[in-house]
């Protein structure tokens, strides 16, 4: 096999290696049934232990109140971007978003369509380089939830307050997923797209309120309400079964490796080595946001010219650290460090920064 790769591309995100291993291991026989995970029938006895067990356990490493179910809905968290509002916006009522970047904007944009949407707080003013604090939004009358996203991976920005207001949350947290805890009280849905910390792409997690599921739109497409969902636990039609599969892998790994407080802790200190060698360059590399903002997920920074910056991405290629290039909205160089990236794959790519500085200065 090939040497493995330091993927610090911003999705599908790189796995934990034994997950890989232990699917590579079963996926030509699944636990003696002569047949590969992906062929078997989603009513399966074999597959259902997977699917409760993934289930359970990421309310489990959540922390997640009895008041609230988990789903699991294809489509990703783009999809999640219609799904809230044709469930969630009623006639005579608004919804408000916190407008904090590229994926905010791509959800308010979505939710346009289903009914009446503004912008509670907009961080265009300041190109997007901090999130709004606690108290920063400007709610209007009738506002059934304001959606949040908590870490915009295009502009390397990440909420460090939640809302404090007076309308329930509905929240975004495709790229910080497993990493930080959710003050439950404050929401009424949560969701994220599996390909950042969870597993392969296809998959959205979906955490519902179970209050609010006899409220929601019954004027939609069936396979769009949340509440048939949660009825048939996640199985109302063949579910994504190899994403889900390889999920309830990486939440065993995530469990064994001391839950969402030591992602968390890991995360801080794989973003702290990157910083310190933006912030220690003499500005040879430059990160845009401000400093308190600033994600631990994705890390976003300049060169001194686009030249070198297509320079640096090919030559960190080369060197089989991949998926550097920023985003084509923004350009720039762009390093996420999901869950299962190592702190020796950051080491190698603080060491290559710190030897093309150095080889490539003006």
């Amino acid at each position: 096999m090939a040497e493995r790769a330091y993927n610090f591309g911003a999705g599908p995100c790189t796995l934990p290696l034994e997950a890989l291993e232990e699917a590579q291991a079963e996926f030509l026989d699944f636990q003696n049934t002569g047949m590969s995970v992906i062929e078997l029938s989603h009513r399966s006895s074999e597959y259902d232990a997977v699917h409760v067990e993934a289930l359970e356990l990421i309310k489990e490493i959540y922390h997640t109140p009895d008041d609230f179910d988990v789903l699991f809905i294809q489509g990703g968290a783009t999809m999640q971007f219609s799904m809230v509002p044709m469930n969630l916006m009623h006639p005579g009522k608004k919804a408000a978003f916190s407008a904090c970047g590229a994926w905010a904007n791509k959800a308010m944009k979505e939710s346009k369509i289903f009914g009446d949407v503004y912008a509670a707080w907009d961080g265009k003013s300041c190109k997007y380089t901090r999130m709004p604090m606690s108290n920063d939004y400007d709610l209007q009358d009738n506002t059934s939830y304001l959606h949040i996203t908590s870490n915009e991976t295009i502009d390397g920005v990440r909420m460090i307050e939640w809302p404090e207001v007076d309308v329930p949350l509905v929240g975004d947290m495709s790229s910080d997923f497993l990493t930080r805890p959710i003050p439950w009280e404050k929401f009424d849905l949560i969701y994220g797209g599996a390909q950042k910390n969870c597993g392969p792409s296809g998959l959205a997690i979906v955490f519902v309120k179970k209050a609010i599921l006899e409220n929601t739109r019954k004027d939609i497409g069936s396979y769009f309400r949340y509440d048939l969902h949660q009825r048939n636990k996640s199985l109302l039609n063949t579910p994504a079964i190899f994403p889900i599969y390889l999920m309830n892998k990486v939440l065993k790994w995530v469990k064994g490796n001391g839950g969402i407080e030591k992602m968390g802790e890991m995360a801080e200190q794989k973003a702290n080595l990157i910083y310190q060698t933006i912030d220690n360059s003499d500005n040879y590399y430059l990160c845009p946001v401000e400093k308190k903002f600033r994600s631990i997920m994705n890390i976003v920074f300049r060169l001194p010219n686009e030249e070198l910056e297509a320079k640096f991405i090919s030559e960190a290629t080369a060197n089989r650290i991949i998926g550097l290039k920023g985003h084509r909205v923004v350009g720039g160089c762009r390093a996420s460090c999901y869950n299962a990236m190592t702190v020796e794959a950051v080491n190698k790519l603080v060491s290559f920064m710190n030897a093309f500085r150095a080889s490539n200065s003006i």
